[in-house]
């Protein structure tokens, strides 16, 4: 049978992570795993600290979609894959990489999931995460200096410069191909429950590959 793969995208700090996380949790039991798609930035190994530090990190030049699509591919056929791990703090990729097995749902969370048609294809279901611009902004303040060595100075300084601007070129406007809405993030029960439900009651149907999983658009709030 063919694994459900669902999409979870939205701007930095929206809290698209937490919902793949309590998605993740309210599956226990089930044969579930994450994938970011963080980790597929480019490996920038080959440019000097100073340069990588100037790489528009939120274009979606940045991701190597071709990587991650081979990945999704081989993970739906039943094969293991080598994700990438990446040094937020280096800019490149480390030397070891994680195994991961097959599950029969996958998700797969990211700021420009959406974005990319061929991911897109790839989606049963597709899932943007909105939240208001402050609490943003916030979240990824305080997110780069605690666990990425980012000073406070960098983080506002890339945000108005390039995040921002990425996320109204690119990112909000991948929100017309979602299925699902969710606005505030993580700390949407309801819509938590709404889509661990959904998500229950199509893999019960085991449907099959060319099943579509919503037509329809629905904002949940």
């Amino acid at each position: 049978m063919k694994p459900l793969i669902i999409g979870i995208a939205g701007g930095t700090g929206s809290g698209k992570t937490t919902v793949a996380c309590r998605i993740y949790e309210s599956l226990k039991g089930k044969n579930v795993l994450v994938l970011e798609q963080d980790a597929y930035y480019k490996d920038l190994s080959h440019l000097p600290l100073v340069e990588r530090k100037k790489i528009n990190f939120d274009h979606p030049s940045a991701f190597d979609n071709d990587l991650l699509i081979v990945h999704l591919k081989k993970l739906i056929r039943g094969e293991e894959i080598e994700k990438p791990v990446y040094s937020f703090t280096d800019y490149t990729r480390k030397k070891e990489v994680e195994r991961v097995i097959p599950k029969d749902i996958i998700i797969l969370e990211g700021i420009m999931v959406l974005e990319e048609r061929r991911i897109r294809e790839l989606l049963d279901i597709k899932i943007f995460v909105d939240a208001d611009e402050d609490e943003r902004f916030i979240r990824r303040l305080l997110r780069d200096t605690k666990e990425r060595g980012r000073t406070m100075e960098s983080v506002i300084d890339q945000y108005l410069r390039v995040v921002k601007p990425m996320f109204l070129q690119f990112v909000e406007p991948s929100k017309r191909y979602a299925d699902i809405i969710i606005p505030q993030g993580g700390l949407n029960e309801v819509a938590i429950d709404i889509i661990v439900s959904k998500i229950k009651s199509r893999i019960g149907k085991s449907p099959s590959p060319n099943n579509k999983a919503i037509q329809k658009r629905e904002r949940i709030v």
